[in-house]
């Protein structure tokens, strides 16, 4: 017997009657994270305890949660078990590992990434049979500086900004990326003020028991010397209004693209991302040694022709022309 894997409003495997992120409401699925571009309002789902925190908070409804902490291997169906371990992307963020009596070990990814994380852990890579795999960052331009540099040119820019006499703006998703800039921005000598989204993910990060630097919530009487942490938003955004003298950094992985600066309209782009670079894309693969490799989002065409031109079965499970190529593998 082959794993039947399908997709269409995410990742089905009809076999155990399971999704892996579905898209739109299902019965049951897997949730690897809490971004709403992994969320849905299913019946049934499993995920880490953090992310059943998150989605209560993100998307609250009634539903039947099975919080699996990490490392906890249960029975999903009579012949499958399930595991959850960390994937580095953001807090609660899983790699998903099913292990079947006749299909063998598949792993699904998720959203991950293998550099070291201050606020997400540290991404595992279990041997499986076979991976599907996000693969955003799926061509060999992104590579990514070490994070040490980056968070010195983003303190810089705060410094310089100041110094001038406006206020540093850091625009950076509210859940993960806002907690991995605060935390990776250390102590500073002026203050760091968070955006009410970002702010409220921040403390529910501290119920999980990350400490971060001095930070509170934004208002405009402590603007004046202060540092803004706040998701992207257009530069005529009802919030933006409320900080006149004001200089916008972007900071995500698309900043390693040299229009990043004018597409964003901002002042300044740091390339700090929670996905794996093409590197580190290459080297899970090496260390899961599958036999086939399912890749999903960005590039992934592109990054599975990288693997076939590696001699490693490939194919980009979200492209209409590729969905009819045969996603059977051999028992082993």
């Amino acid at each position: 017997m082959t794993w039947d894997i399908r997709y269409n409003n995410g990742v089905h495997l009809p076999q155990i009657d399971w999704w892996l992120d579905a898209h739109r409401p299902v019965e049951r699925s897997v949730v690897s994270h809490a971004h709403f571009d992994h969320l849905a309002a299913h019946r049934e789902i499993i995920c880490t305890p953090q992310t059943a925190r998150l989605m209560r908070l993100r998307l609250p409804r009634r539903r039947v949660e099975h919080a699996l902490p990490f490392g906890l291997t249960e029975r999903l169906t009579e012949d499958c078990t399930i595991t959850l371990l960390p994937a580095g992307h953001i807090c609660g963020s899983a790699l998903c590992l099913l292990e079947h009596e006749q299909h063998g070990r598949l792993l699904y990814t998720g959203d991950f990434k293998l550099r070291p994380s201050l606020t997400a852990g540290t991404c595992a890579t279990p041997r499986a049979d076979v991976l599907i795999m996000e693969t955003t960052f799926g061509r060999p331009i992104y590579q990514f500086p070490e994070p040490r540099a980056i968070f010195d040119e983003i303190r810089a820019f705060c410094r310089t900004t100041l110094e001038d006499g406006a206020t540093p703006v850091l625009m950076a998703y509210s859940l993960g990326k806002t907690q991995e800039l605060l935390a990776g921005l250390g102590d500073q000598d002026a203050p760091v003020l968070l955006h009410p989204q970002c702010f409220a993910l921040t403390r529910m990060h501290e119920e999980f028991g990350l400490r971060f630097p001095g930070y509170a919530k934004f208002s405009e009487e402590r603007l004046r010397g202060s540092i803004v942490i706040a998701p992207p938003l257009a530069p005529n955004a009802g919030f933006f209004r409320k900080i006149p003298a004001r200089r916008t950094a972007f900071v995500s992985g698309w900043a390693i693209e040299r229009s990043t600066v004018y597409r964003q309209r901002c002042d300044a782009a740091f390339p700090l991302s929670d996905h794996a670079d093409f590197p580190e894309l290459l080297h899970f693969v090496e260390a899961v040694a599958p036999r086939r490799v399912l890749t999903l989002h960005g590039f992934s065409t592109d990054f599975a022709r990288t693997l076939r031109e590696r001699g490693i079965e490939a194919f980009a499970l979200d492209k209409p022309d590729q969905l009819d190529l045969g996603l059977a593998l051999p028992a082993p």
